[in-house]
């Protein structure tokens, strides 16, 4: 990996979200608060919960990315099988945590089923990951970190993953709101700018709505410099080929 990007790939895991009874709203927030420290997401799987594609995306993902993320399955339940796929995939043992038995027998008087010891599973070597809101802790182990998929807990345990990243370059974005235009008509210039500053990502997203059509065109970078320096020439460039309704908005 470059020194100056990190990267990540989330996998979320669970039968629920490839059927469509769930839908999936913590690829959203895992993007933006990766966004903040600095660490790109690179890529995002969904899989279902079968234990060799599981296991066999955690070991493809932990290796190509410098973090891993994945969400779902470390629930109580014969099917929360994340904790097991995790530690078949670092080839090491899941033993139940001492904190976390600790904490369940707190909660739940003493009173501790198979099922609630399920949640207590780590694999060795593993660290746990708080859980501010509700339940017991993920946990990390390497460069994965395993996080509950319910978002609200999700988002809770982000807090404790942020601290342990390194972090890289904040992308810079900025926008060029394009009004009347169609992506025909701006694909020429948004091109011509692209090609020449390389390091950039310029992109257009279209939009439609009842009071009329275009494109937002946003231009990230690690450079704000460069990044300032090429909106007014991505805009001159449109206004050469007749694209005349532009208004720059805030930062992306």
């Amino acid at each position: 990996m470059s020194q100056d990007r990190v990267t990540a790939a989330v996998l979320i895991i669970g039968d629920e979200i490839l059927s469509g009874r769930t839908q999936d709203t913590n690829l959203n927030a895992i993007a933006r608060y990766l966004a903040v420290h600095g660490v790109d997401l690179a890529e995002a799987r969904v899989v279902g919960d079968i234990e060799a594609e599981i296991v066999a995306a955690v070991n493809h993902l932990r290796g190509r990315y410098d973090y891993l993320i994945t969400t779902g399955g470390i629930g109580p339940t014969h099917d929360d099988i994340t904790a097991d796929c995790v530690a078949k995939a670092f080839g090491v043992a899941l033993y139940e945590h001492p904190e976390i038995i600790a904490m369940m027998t707190a909660r739940w008087s003493g009173e501790l089923n198979a099922a609630r010891r399920r949640m207590a599973r780590v694999p060795e070597g593993g660290s746990l990951v708080n859980n501010p809101v509700q339940g017991p802790p993920g946990f990390q182990i390497g460069n994965v970190f395993v996080l509950a998929g319910v978002p609200v807990i999700m988002r809770g345990m982000l807090e404790d993953v942020g601290p342990r990243l390194r972090t890289g370059a904040v992308v810079i974005a900025r926008t060029l709101r394009v009004d009347g235009s169609g992506e025909g008509v701006i694909a020429a210039p948004l091109e011509a700018v692209a090609k020449a500053h390389p390091d950039l990502s310029l992109g257009s997203y279209p939009f439609f709505s009842a009071e009329g059509y275009g494109s937002n065109l946003v231009i990230r970078g690690r450079d704000a410099a460069e990044v300032e320096a090429t909106l007014p020439e991505l805009e001159a460039a449109l206004r050469a080929a007749g694209v005349t309704n532009l208004t720059l908005l805030d930062a992306a």
